[in-house]
């Protein structure tokens, strides 16, 4: 489903946070280490014993999203180790019989809830806990014959269980407005087994319950039913999708790894994080950026940094992204456009040297400034530009007017800007379209 019948949130928010936590952050070295190590379910159970997030505060993580100017949160209800954060009555590997005994996932949602922010569930598909779950070549058993043999699998109970569960989410917690799952893979072939789909997980059946309870919300597009909010992860989209009806945000990671990894220190710097989102929305998507928090329920020091930085530019530059999409004008090289209405907004990738020439806008401009501080933009219609320049008396305009001595394409329109880049992660100039 897309945006319709008035559910505009989605691509109006623009910004969306990611937390992936779980057993796998006591573990600290990232979140698939069950099955990257082939850990099995009784070696893995004492990170489920050391489960204690004593220093996590979800007024805390709430405040942060909304002050690092994140629209909407996904909160990984469940894992694919199995792992509820919830207070699941469908089996004990739950948060409530974990030492940390809170159901920390209603906790999250209601004070995410209580800053303005919107609320949506991560849930896999997958299921290393469960013995119904068959075996294939992403389970950490995959190469114990013995597990194997002893657990054929019951997919028909498993996708029982997996419904029951994500009913009693959208039944206990309020309003859930989009639903994140991971993942289907039914193309996969190793050999000895086959990844799964829509037949495995019930899809069809699943998304009908699904908008039965709650009619509004969004679902992701990987139950393999070919629709839902297409989100591709740890990838930019060259170019805007092709149907303009298509919704779709992309995820990334702020280091290598979505949980927890304690040694992997490949962080994106703000700027990186600041232009990708930029680049998305300027290409009509949703930037939704990931934190792991650690053990103890903190946010690591650097991405903390990283993320309040990037929220501090959108402080100041918020209406470049919230509410905008792409425009039908190309921008110039090095730089993004966005627009909201009359408004179109020109991100500056790479500052250059006094001037900027905008195609196809000449004419068509009635006022530009700087977002960061309002400060007016001048620029001149290069049909009036070129050629000698003529006598003046006005001084002041002798010694400051930028002059070009060469012929310019008259439907541009030329920015004078200042020679020194302002102090921003990326500048940003405000330019109104003239009505009609």
């Amino acid at each position: 489903m897309t945006a319709k019948n008035g559910r505009k949130w989605f691509s109006e928010s623009r910004y969306g946070l990611f937390i992936h936590f779980g057993l796998y952050s006591v573990a600290g070295r990232h979140e698939w280490v069950q099955t990257l190590e082939e850990i099995s379910v009784e070696s893995y159970k004492k990170y489920f014993d050391h489960f204690n997030p004593d220093l996590l505060n979800p007024k805390e993580w709430a405040q942060k999203a909304k002050d690092d100017g994140f629209k909407y949160v996904i909160i990984t209800a469940k894992h694919h180790d199995g792992f509820c954060l919830w207070d699941t009555k469908e089996t004990s590997y739950n948060v409530m019989n974990s030492p940390y005994q809170r159901d920390l996932l209603g906790e999250l949602i209601e004070e995410f809830r209580k800053v303005g922010i919107k609320i949506g569930i991560y849930y896999s598909l997958l299921d290393w806990y469960q013995t119904d779950f068959l075996v294939d070549g992403y389970h950490p058993m995959r190469n114990n014959k013995e597990y194997i043999d002893k657990n054929p699998g019951d997919m028909e109970n498993y996708r029982q269980f997996l419904t029951n569960q994500v009913k009693e989410i959208l039944t206990n917690y309020g309003t859930i407005d989009y639903l994140w799952f991971d993942f289907s893979y039914k193309s996969r072939d190793w050999g000895t087994s086959v990844g799964k789909g829509a037949a495995d997980w019930g899809s069809v059946e699943l998304e009908k319950m699904i908008y039965e309870i709650q009619p509004n919300i969004f679902i992701n597009d990987r139950l393999d039913l070919n629709r839902g909010v297409l989100t591709p992860e740890q990838f930019a989209r060259n170019n805007a999708m092709e149907n303009e009806e298509d919704v779709w945000e992309t995820v990334q990671t702020l280091n290598n790894s979505w949980g927890y990894d304690r040694d992997n220190l490949n962080f994106k710097t703000s700027e990186m994080v600041a232009k990708q989102l930029v680049d998305t929305v300027s290409k009509g998507g949703n930037f939704t950026m990931n934190i792991g928090p650690n053990a103890r329920g903190e946010w690591d020091s650097t991405s903390d940094e990283i993320l309040e930085t990037v929220g501090e530019w959108l402080r100041k530059h918020g209406d470049s992204i919230y509410g905008a999409t792409l425009s039908e004008f190309k921008a110039p090289l090095d730089c993004r456009y966005t627009q909201k209405g009359n408004k179109l907004f020109l991100h500056i990738f790479s500052w250059p040297y006094r001037t900027i020439l905008l195609p196809e806008l000449g004419g068509k401009i009635s006022f530009a400034r700087l977002l960061n501080d309002g400060s007016e933009i001048r620029f001149t219609d290069t049909k009036n530009l070129g050629g000698d320049r003529k006598a003046t008396t006005n001084l002041y305009k002798e010694i400051t007017e930028v002059h070009v001595k060469e012929a310019l394409d008259p439907s541009m329109l030329m920015l004078n800007i200042p020679v020194r880049k302002p102090n921003e992660l990326i500048p940003v100039i405000e330019l109104t379209l003239k009505e009609g």
